[in-house]
């Protein structure tokens, strides 16, 4: 079974953009990477999915429900971290976490208290009281005590010092191990490279690029490094072109012979072609891509 699977989930503002004809499939128990800029739609996609936005058309499932009919039974089974957790004012800690344990009618006394002590977080503080990367722990562990088949998280990290995300992402590590499916929504590139198995690239409201992680980064595009003289040249599938100390780096997409001619004929003083890593192709997506490219069956 799918965790997620949406067809054609389209979210419009007004007529302002959100997301256009989403088409998306994570499955039971994978570790998903949601890849995108701030106003690419990762937000709008998960509050949609979390029935916290209407869809102007098309459709989605959570475990096989639907997202609008079966909101209630959704939520159920769901923990969520928004990008900026919010609580009621003066509350503290320990009572806001009871009260999510609560909305989810669970004893979540335990699992409450070893996330807090992992996490080095205060439940005697006033949620007022508390740094931003503070309200991040509080609502990671709000997200996670109930232990929910699906963790929908985005922009998780924000706030958090390295080594609380390193904890964090052990911590998550762990609840996948035990079968609970990761959807994590984020920006930060070395995030989805080092903890997801699969991934979708959104932009513009739109998955340009979808497939296993390893998979994204193996397209036609190689970084090119060249030392020596290399003017402006007319090829086709150059971008992300830059200086460097005598010579110049770039993205290539093109005909690797017409790139080899052009360097056989000027003074090359060394040359490097290489598999780019995933940020560079994020990069190429976003500069010289266009339309989706899906890899999903690779």
């Amino acid at each position: 079974m799918d965790a997620i699977r949406t067809k054609g989930l389209t979210k419009y503002y007004g007529k302002s953009r959100g997301i256009v004809s989403l088409d998306l499939e994570v499955g039971e128990g994978e570790f998903f990477g949601f890849i995108g800029p701030n106003g690419a739609g990762k937000s709008t996609t998960v509050r949609t999915l979390l029935g916290l936005l209407h869809p102007n058309s098309g459709c989605a499932e959570i475990f096989g429900m639907d997202i609008v009919r079966d909101k209630k039974r959704i939520l159920s089974e769901v923990g969520y971290l928004p990008s900026e957790a919010i609580f009621y004012s003066g509350m503290r800690v320990r009572d806001v976490i009871r009260l999510s344990a609560d909305l989810h009618k669970k004893n979540c006394g335990q699992a409450a208290r070893e996330l807090c002590e992992r996490l080095q977080l205060d439940v005697s503080k006033k949620v007022e009281e508390l740094s931003f990367g503070n309200r991040k722990k509080v609502g990671i562990i709000c997200a996670l005590q109930h232990n929910p088949r699906l963790c929908i998280l985005d922009e998780p990290t924000g706030g958090l010092d390295p080594l609380m995300q390193r904890e964090f992402f052990n911590i998550l590590r762990e609840h996948n191990r035990q079968g609970t499916t990761i959807f994590l929504s984020s920006h930060v590139l070395s995030e989805i490279q080092r903890n997801c198995n699969r991934a979708a690239i959104i932009r513009e409201g739109r998955i340009i690029a979808s497939g296993r992680v390893e998979e994204l980064s193996k397209t036609n595009a190689k970084r090119v490094v060249v030392h020596g003289e290399f003017p402006p040249v007319k090829l086709d599938g150059i971008c992300d072109l830059q200086e460097i100390e005598e010579g110049v780096s770039f993205l290539y997409s093109g005909d690797i012979n017409e790139l080899l001619h052009e360097l056989s004929i000027r003074p090359v003083q060394d040359l490097s072609i290489c598999e780019p890593d995933l940020e560079e192709i994020f990069l190429h997506y976003y500069t010289g891509g266009s339309g989706k490219n899906d890899v999903s069956q690779a």
